[in-house]
């Protein structure tokens, strides 16, 4: 009976926020197998988005719907993204905590992975927008816990690094989709393409329903508000003594992410149409292929990104502004181009986005303290960029080409620049984000260690119980 009632108490999934856990202080070894098992969500994701690029073009084909209206996949899939990370996952987040999320989110994508299957047999697209906005919920959630899990999870210098890392992943999952796609829905009669996306969906249900299981089962560290509090503390990350409405440089972050999403997905979605319109002889099939050619320079620009945001080379801020600003310069003759030009430059493009979403993310959170979960809410709900913009695109698209259209996302790009431009320029932001960097004591050690070799769980308190005494004093 006590070890039955062990098991349960192990796998809780509520956690309470004001409790200290160990997570904020692994070593860099210690944080390794919770990491692994929270990259497989982005490989995840990546997927899911990868095949929402490739269907775009494919319902096109098969129901005969504009390039407006296929938009509707992307408004489903990322207008569920701020219903879920200001809404129901942002409140199983603070009540329970992070594996009640993940397991949440892993429920939502197989329940709308499996209500699929009847709306592709009767060739319902708006009934497929509704499972995929019912998809989106789940990966809303599962983005609402994983970034700021990966940020958290481990030594605080390492945070751009880890983030980066799991969505060079997600990266990954973006070129397997559009490979697919390109052999079992372009190959195929319309009947028999519709039963390849049955089968797919089904796959994914089946795999995301046992990964569920996997994270009840699975022995991963939750990190609580006191946690992330010790974290601002070790670094002299202040800013969550400040109320959440004067966290402006979150709601900039939260801005940014909006305008780059939008921008991301716009030119990913019509990435199929601008190569059959611009470049002569392309099917759907080879568009796809390409597609796939593309996502790869996406996934290998993550990797070479975060190599230079390693230790001793390049803050993550400049990474940032540089990558963003490359991203305006090659997404503007792409207007004009045509060919493989203008493919070749739409392939720098995705190149040079890699970093931003992550990076974003990861430098809105800093010093965030109490708020983090609440801000990762915020910043995730920007996601819902990826909603509007593609809408935008498909109207210019439908009246003046798709290659026309690629104003949009580069009004999209612009905006979303002010972000690195301002922690790059303004102290304000600059502070925030470099304090965790050049914090003392939050050097690798031996393993990567928060404050150097770590300390007894009572010194560690004692540290943080001084530090607010200092500031009461002050």
């Amino acid at each position: 009976m006590a070890t039955k009632r062990s098991f349960w108490e192990r796998h809780s999934l509520r956690v309470p926020s004001d409790g200290r856990t160990r997570a904020a202080e692994l070593t860099l070894r210690q944080s390794i197998y919770p990491l692994c098992l929270v990259t497989v969500l982005f490989f995840l994701w990546g997927f899911s988005y990868g095949l929402l690029d490739t269907l775009n073009k494919h319902f096109q084909n098969t129901l005969n719907i504009s390039k407006a209206r296929s938009s509707g996949l992307q408004a489903a899939y990322f207008g569920a993204y701020p219903l879920a990370s200001l809404g129901h996952a942002a409140w199983i987040l603070r009540h329970f905590g992070y594996r009640a999320v993940f397991i949440w989110g892993l429920f939502l994508y197989g329940l709308g992975a499996l209500l699929a299957i009847p709306a592709i047999i009767y060739h319902s697209f708006g009934a497929f927008c509704a499972c995929i906005f019912i998809i989106g919920n789940g990966l809303g959630s599962l983005e609402t816990a994983a970034n700021p899990y990966l940020t958290v999870c481990g030594p605080p210098h390492l945070s751009e690094i880890r983030i980066n890392i799991a969505q060079a992943f997600n990266a990954i999952g973006t070129v397997v989709a559009p490979v697919l796609g390109s052999y079992v829905f372009f190959v195929f009669d319309e009947e028999v393409a519709l039963k390849n996306v049955q089968w797919v969906y089904m796959a994914i249900a089946c795999f995301v329903f046992i990964l569920a299981i996997i994270f009840y089962l699975s022995d991963i560290p939750e990190i609580t508000d006191a946690d992330m509090e010790l974290q601002a503390s070790q670094t002299h990350g202040t800013g969550d003594n400040k109320p959440l409405r004067k966290q402006y440089r979150l709601f900039h972050a939260t801005f940014a992410q909006f305008c780059y999403t939008g921008a991301q997905v716009a030119i990913a979605g019509y990435f199929i149409n601008y190569l059959t319109e611009t470049r002569p002889s392309t099917s759907s099939s080879l568009a796809s292929k390409f597609l796939a050619g593309a996502q790869a320079a996406f996934a290998l620009g993550r990797f070479f990104g975060t190599g230079l945001m390693s230790p001793g080379l390049l803050r993550p801020r400049k990474v940032l502004l540089a990558f963003m600003t490359l991203c305006i310069v090659f997404t503007a003759p792409a207007i004009t181009q045509r060919d493989n030009t203008g493919m070749s430059l739409l392939y720098v493009t995705f190149f040079f986005e890699s970093i931003c979403f992550p990076t974003i993310v990861a430098l809105g959170m800093r010093g965030l303290g109490r708020h983090t979960k609440r801000g990762s809410g915020f910043i995730i709900g920007g996601v819902v960029g990826g909603a509007v913009a593609p809408a935008l695109m498909g109207l210019a698209a439908d009246a003046r080409g798709t290659a026309f259209a690629m104003v949009v996302p580069l009004g999209f790009f612009v905006a979303a620049w002010s972000y690195p431009l301002a922690v790059n320029v303004f102290s304000y932001y600059k502070d925030a984000a470099d304090a965790f960097v050049t914090a003392p004591g939050v050097g690798d050690g031996d393993d990567g260690a928060v404050g150097g070799s770590g300390g007894s769980d009572e010194e560690k308190g004692g540290v943080v119980t001084e530090r607010r005494a200092e500031k009461a004093a002050g």
